[in-house]
């Protein structure tokens, strides 16, 4: 499939706010040491945020398992999730432990590792049997952990399920093909870096003013003030700013696991028992050769385009529901009644 250029069609930007986000989710005990969601707190425990939409009582039903971003964490899902409406599903979005209403221990080891611990344990608290994943931004990373371990049958079968479609969107999946501008993750990965989340998290101007700077948008999209403030609530949430500085250094660890995290090497294991889709947006600086590098190297692979910026789940949010919508539905996942318009 080639360029989705449907940007013109008019949007409904009526704004999901962070409170609405994170109302309709639920913070649970999980033992990152154990990987496991527990029924009460406990030592070692902590509290994750996560979020179902459109659950169906059939044990055998295809979930969409919802990975996000970073910074925004799940809420940059939210004005997707809206579009996606009530009836696909089951979906499930995973908030890693730093972000959004999880918590964000100082001392905790961040790392796509445990994040890919986490989105297995939740797998089991649900029953997830057959997923189709859908990433965005970094955690395209933690689903090449998971990719990896299917294919190592790390796992029982019973245990983890089996995932039938991975959709990648603006994510790292070589590790040569990373173009971070320096004023982000770079520079957040530095003291100087780790001093300025500290003032972002205390003054809505310097957050604003790093967000700007961070080249997430699009040359000719402005944020407006509202979807800023909604932004820095989600990012600042249980003192949360912190996080940007621990959990920037994905790109180096993509690098230290460049062989095993690579999605050409993967594809070739898998040889087709996993649809690959692989999406990129016109103006991201972040993650643009990606793409080029996915048509060059994975032949298989599904790739789509998008209009905009990196933040695609800002600027174009029903052109990402709509490809979201057709890649789970051509793999299993059900819909009911019509979708929200």
């Amino acid at each position: 499939m080639g360029r989705n250029d449907a940007a013109a069609r008019p949007q409904d930007r009526t704004l999901v706010t962070a409170e609405q986000w994170f109302a309709g989710g639920q913070r649970v005990p999980y033992h990152p040491g154990h990987a496991r969601i527990l029924d009460e707190d406990a030592p070692g425990a902590l509290r994750v945020f996560h979020r179902v939409a459109a659950v169906r009582p059939d044990p055998d039903a295809v979930w969409l398992t919802m990975l996000p971003g970073f910074p925004d964490g799940s809420y940059g899902w939210a004005q997707v999730d809206r579009l996606l409406g009530d009836d696909l599903g089951p979906r499930l979005y995973v908030e890693p432990v730093g972000q959004g209403d999880s918590d964000k221990p100082a001392d905790h080891p961040y790392s796509t590792m445990e994040r890919a611990d986490l989105v297995e344990a939740m797998w089991r608290h649900h029953g997830v049997r057959r997923t189709v994943v859908v990433t965005f931004d970094y955690t395209s990373l933690a689903l090449l952990e998971l990719l990896r371990r299917q294919l190592e049958h790390r796992q029982p079968a019973a245990a983890t399920p089996a995932i039938a479609a991975a959709f990648m969107i603006n994510g790292g999946l070589f590790a040569d093909a990373h173009t971070h501008p320096w004023q982000s993750t770079p520079l957040l990965r530095t003291r100087l870096g780790a001093l300025g989340m500290q003032r972002a998290q205390r003054s809505p101007r310097q957050f604003d003013a790093a967000m700007i700077r961070a080249r997430m948008y699009s040359r000719g999209y402005h944020p407006t003030p509202q979807q800023l403030a909604e932004l820095r609530s989600a990012v600042t949430r249980r003192d949360g700013a912190a996080f940007l500085h621990h959990a920037a250094g994905f790109v180096a660890e993509h690098r230290h696991h460049a062989r095993r995290w690579d999605l050409a090497a993967i594809a070739a294991e898998l040889d087709g028992t996993v649809a690959l889709v692989v999406a990129g947006s016109d103006e991201d600086p972040y993650e643009h050769r990606q793409v080029r590098a996915a048509r060059e190297r994975v032949p298989a692979a599904e790739i789509l385009t998008f209009p905009g910026g990196h933040l695609t789940t800002t600027e174009h949010p029903d052109l990402l529901a709509a490809a979201i919508r057709d890649v789970a539905t051509r793999h299993g996942v059900a819909t009911g009644a019509a979708p929200v318009t």
